[in-house]
């Protein structure tokens, strides 16, 4: 009688699965993220300087290069007020942001149970903190030192101005995402910022440009961000286009930064 040797079992090797990355929003996860951005802001004093010093700096330069015209700083201070954070705003979130980027922090970060929509909140929440600062510091002095004559109240300003800069911020964090340099992500500016700037009516009234400029500046955020403004210079109450001309500016805001956390990549090289 022969006895047969029992074959071996054989082992399956299976692959580990990664675990489901987190989809909703998470209060600890995203207050984590805002406190590591500040942090880290914090120990670059020229990025600070150049947040909250810079609109106020061009404000004040633009009041004495109209000293003798003090109408005329009044008729295009307050759209500036509005206009000048949402520049730098988007300028040092777009350069910071892809810093992160290139050097491979997102995608250490991203390799962590951290939701895309955690990281963009958690940024934006930090830049968004650093904008009330900036726009608050920029209302005053031109409300209280530079003597801008608003009709309506300064906190409304401040409000516009807020967005503004969260808008700026939005921005900056989408952009990022299609550039692979500082020097790009720069580049971005006079695609982005420069044709709102020309079309939003700070130069000339939007009914008096070319009918397709008119419409194309219809659907520019930073005209309706212009609107408010003068809105709050000319209405001593709120008025309903102000409110209309609010909500479509936080309206944009929160639809890029939803863009820019679809876009937003795990792997960055």
């Amino acid at each position: 009688m022969t006895t047969t040797a029992p074959t071996p079992k054989t082992h399956r090797t299976t692959a580990a699965t990664p675990p489901p990355r987190p989809r909703a929003l998470n209060y600890s996860r995203t207050t984590a993220t805002t406190a590591r951005v500040l942090r880290q802001l914090g120990h670059d004093p020229r990025t600070i300087a150049l947040l909250l010093l810079i609109p106020c700096v061009m404000l004040f330069l633009l009041r004495y290069v109209f000293d003798g015209s003090p109408r005329v700083f009044d008729s295009i201070g307050a759209s500036l007020l509005g206009i000048f954070p949402l520049i730098t705003m988007f300028l040092v979130t777009s350069i910071a942001t892809l810093r992160e980027r290139t050097s491979g922090t997102l995608e250490r970060l991203l390799a962590m149970p951290l939701g895309k929509g955690d990281l963009i909140a958690g940024y934006a929440l930090a830049f968004g903190t650093l904008a009330i600062i900036q726009s608050a510091l920029a209302t005053g002095l031109a409300v209280w030192f530079l003597d801008l004559d608003v009709t309506g109240s300064p906190w409304l300003l401040l409000l516009v101005a807020l967005l503004d800069a969260l808008l700026g911020t939005a921005l900056g964090l989408f952009v990022s995402a299609f550039a692979s340099s500082e020097f790009q992500a720069v580049q971005f500016m006079p695609a982005v910022i420069f044709p709102q700037l020309l079309l939003c009516g700070l130069f000339t009234a939007r009914a008096d440009m070319h009918p397709a400029l008119e419409a194309i500046s219809d659907v520019l955020p930073m005209s309706y961000a212009v609107d408010g403004m003068n809105e709050v210079l000319l209405h001593t109450d709120m008025t309903a286009t102000f409110i209309w001309d609010v909500a479509i500016v936080a309206g944009c805001a929160l639809l890029v930064l939803t863009l820019g956390a679809a876009t937003l990549k795990r792997r960055t090289r």
